[in-house]
């Protein structure tokens, strides 16, 4: 991304700063639309209209709620450990904002092209536990607590059959970059990783199942980490008020939406690139058909910002359609189900790939 915006502007110190910015840029634009969307989509499941009243159907009250939260007195109890309190929510948005980096947007919009790109997400990301047990801990809140220790028990978990499932389709491409992910599924959705990757021909057939059962583990997996419906039991209302954040108000309480939002676009993006083509145009692109090659990458962004949402919408979906697991339940769905299966399909596409 850096290259891209050097020869475009020819300035070492812009281009560095339009570097840094898009990803901040996009996760609170993820943040302002995901809550708006959240809204939108649970009024119309309820046959509700969801706000209506700041803006053309209310598409401004995410932004006066940001306003008004700005104006929030930063009110906090006197019995709690200021500078973990303090340092928390920084924490967590750092462990989020930071794994944007290399998420390859398009072939030219991508912060960082490192060669582990899929092993520097998922070690980055775990920040966000460390966070999450500050911010209960730090609160002295026996809800918070016990919340921030529910959510890294169900993070550190979850994280299991992510990885076995990210091994599998690494073992597959022989790659770790996330932009060489993309690439090897070239511009048309048969060659997704979905139905088998653009590099072993008519074998390819054979991994069809194996990779949609890898998709289905890797996305209730994502799911779970991301403290999404029914893997919410960290910030269950009913049961502990909002969970580890129950102390946190204004800017503070901001940073952890802003997180929350983020992260859910992140695995989405992961989910993308790991099984339907990252950047890729399912059906080609225009710009190579009118031979504008400069139209590819805005293409390329296009496609992946709109899978990334439909796996948002999605994770919106099942919020409004699915119960919330007990503690027990989701353990179980974790250590006796969804971890066998994913080691039992990494054996097996280890297999199909070496016919």
């Amino acid at each position: 991304m850096y290259q891209y915006f050097y020869n475009l502007l020819g300035n070492e110190i812009a281009a560095t700063l339009i570097t840094a910015a898009v990803p901040l840029v996009n996760v609170l634009l993820v943040a302002l639309i995901g809550v708006y969307l959240e809204r939108k989509v649970s009024a119309h499941m309820q046959d509700r209209l969801g706000p209506m009243r700041t803006g053309w159907h209310g598409v401004f009250q995410t932004v006066a709620d940001f306003i008004k939260m700005l104006q929030k007195e930063d009110a906090v109890s006197t019995e709690i450990d200021k500078k973990l309190y303090n340092i928390a929510p920084v924490l967590v948005f750092t462990g989020t904002f930071a794994a944007y980096a290399a998420i390859p947007f398009s072939s030219q919009l991508i912060g960082s092209e490192a060669e582990v790109g899929i092993f520097y997400v998922v070690a980055i990301s775990s920040l966000v536990v460390a966070g999450i047990l500050m911010a209960g801990w730090s609160s002295n809140n026996k809800y918070s607590l016990l919340g921030a220790m529910r959510s890294a028990a169900q993070i550190v978990s979850y994280e299991i059959p992510t990885a076995i499932v990210i091994l599998s389709m690494v073992m597959l491409t022989g790659t770790l970059s996330l932009d060489k992910f993309s690439q090897m599924q070239t511009a048309y959705f048969w060659n997704w990783n979905i139905f088998g990757g653009a590099e072993l021909g008519l074998v390819k057939f054979l991994l069809i199942p194996f990779m949609v059962v890898g998709f289905i583990i890797v996305f209730i997996s994502t799911l779970a980490e991301v403290n999404r419906t029914p893997f919410d039991i960290p910030e269950a209302e009913s049961e502990l008020v909002a969970g580890y954040f129950t102390e946190y108000c204004g800017m503070k309480w901001a940073m952890f939406m802003l997180s929350e939002y983020g992260n859910m676009f992140a695995v989405s993006a992961i989910v993308t690139i790991l099984f339907f083509g990252g950047y890729q145009s399912p059906v080609g692109y225009v710009g190579d058909l009118v031979g504008a090659d400069w139209m590819i990458p805005l293409e390329q962004g296009f496609w992946f910002l709109a899978k990334g949402w439909f796996f948002i919408f999605v994770q919106m979906w099942l919020r409004w359609t699915l119960p919330r697991l007990r503690v027990d339940q989701l353990m179980s769905l974790c250590w006796k189900y969804l971890i066998p299966y994913a080691f039992v399909n990494l054996i097996i596409i280890g297999f199909i790939s070496l016919i």
